[in-house]
C-alpha cells in the first residue's frame, strides 16, 4: 500500500511542481508567454512528436485499439454529457468543448511518460495527435459551423506527425547526430507545456465555480465511462488499458479557453472550467492512476 501511494506521488508530482512553478513565477513577474508558447507549438512539440514517432519503428495497426478507444472517449464525453447539459440548461458550445478536448499534451504525454515509461511515450503521442485533430476540426465547427481541415495541413505539428509516420513506416534511420538533436529539442517541450499551464491558470476566474465544479467531476467520470464500456470490445495489453484509461480521465485542455477567446465564446466561464478541472485533477488523477497501475 504505502509503496504504491510512494510510486503515485513520484509520477504526479514532478507534473504538478512543474505547474505549480509556472504558478508561482507567473504570480510574482506576469510574464508574457506569448512567445514562449507559440514557440513551444510551433518547434518544440512538433520535434517532441517527429522524434516520438521516429525514435523507434512505429506500427499504427499496433496502436488501433489505442486509437479507437481516444476516439471514444473523446467523442463519447460530448455525447454522453449532451443531454445533461440541455436538462440543466447550460450552453453547449461553452460547455462540451472543454468536456471533450482534454489535456493530453500538456499533462498526458508527461503522466503516460513517467507512469509507463517512454516505451509507451508513441501511445501518448498517438492520443495526443488523435484529441488535437478533433479539437482543430469538430471542436472549431462546434463554434462557427464552417472549419476548414486543409488548415491543418499548415500546423507544425500536423507536418511533423505526417513526417514521422512517413519515414517510420518507411524504416528510415536518423544519423545519431540528428536524432540527438530532435530530441533534445523534444523534450523542451514538456516542461514547457507544463509550465505554461501554470502561468495560464492564473488568468482565469472563479467566477462560475459552480459549472467549474460540475465539469471538474463529470468530464472524466464521461471519459471514463466511455473507455470502460468500450475495452471489452478493444484488444488492449494491461498497460494500454492503463494509457487509455489516463487519457479519459485527463482534465479539460488549456487551449479550450484560447479558442473560446477567440471566437468570443464565454471565455471567461470557459476559463473557470478548465481551471477548476485541471485543480480537481489533483484528485481524480491519483485515484486513476491507482487503479491503472494495478491492471
Amino acid at each position: 500500500m504505502l509503496e504504491a501511494i510512494f510510486r503515485i506521488i513520484g509520477i504526479i508530482f514532478p507534473v504538478f511542481a512543474c505547474a505549480g512553478l509556472g504558478t508561482y513565477y507567473g504570480w510574482r513577474f506576469r510574464p508574457d508567454m506569448s512567445v514562449v508558447n507559440k514557440l513551444n507549438m510551433e518547434i518544440f512539440a512538433p520535434f517532441l512528436v517527429f522524434w516520438a514517432l521516429m525514435d523507434k519503428p512505429f506500427d499504427f495497426s499496433g496502436y488501433w485499439g489505442l486509437a479507437v478507444g481516444g476516439v471514444a472517449v473523446v467523442l463519447g464525453s460530448g455525447l454522453l454529457l449532451l443531454p445533461i447539459a440541455l436538462a440543466l440548461k447550460i450552453n453547449l458550445k461553452t460547455f462540451l468543448p472543454p468536456m471533450m478536448f482534454n489535456n493530453s499534451g500538456n499533462m498526458g504525454i508527461p503522466l503516460i511518460l513517467f507512469a509507463f515509461g517512454e516505451d509507451l511515450l508513441q501511445a501518448a503521442v498517438v492520443l495526443f495527435i488523435i484529441e488535437m485533430l478533433l479539437h482543430f476540426t469538430l471542436g472549431l465547427y462546434l463554434l462557427d459551423h464552417k472549419t476548414n481541415p486543409l488548415k491543418l495541413l499548415k500546423m507544425p505539428m500536423i507536418i511533423a506527425a505526417i513526417a514521422g509516420l512517413i519515414l517510420s513506416s518507411l524504416h528510415v534511420t536518423l544519423p545519431a547526430p540528428l536524432a540527438n538533436t530532435l530530441k533534445l529539442l523534444g523534450q523542451v517541450s514538456i516542461p514547457l507545456l507544463l509550465f505554461s499551464l501554470g502561468v495560464r491558470l492564473l488568468d482565469v476566474s472563479l467566477k462560475d465555480w459552480k459549472i467549474g465544479v460540475f465539469g471538474a467531476i463529470a468530464g472524466p467520470a464521461a471519459g471514463l465511462i466511455c473507455a470502460l464500456a468500450l475495452l471489452p470490445f478493444l484488444d488492449l495489453t494491461p498497460i494500454e488499458t492503463g494509457v487509455l484509461l489516463v487519457f479519459a480521465a485527463l482534465p479539460p485542455a488549456v487551449l479550450n479557453v484560447l479558442v473560446a477567446e477567440q471566437y468570443q465564446q464565454e471565455p471567461v466561464r470557459v476559463a473557470s472550467i478548465v481551471m477548476l478541472g485541471n485543480l480537481g485533477s489533483l484528485i481524480i488523477i491519483p485515484a486513476t492512476l491507482w487503479f491503472a497501475l494495478k491492471l
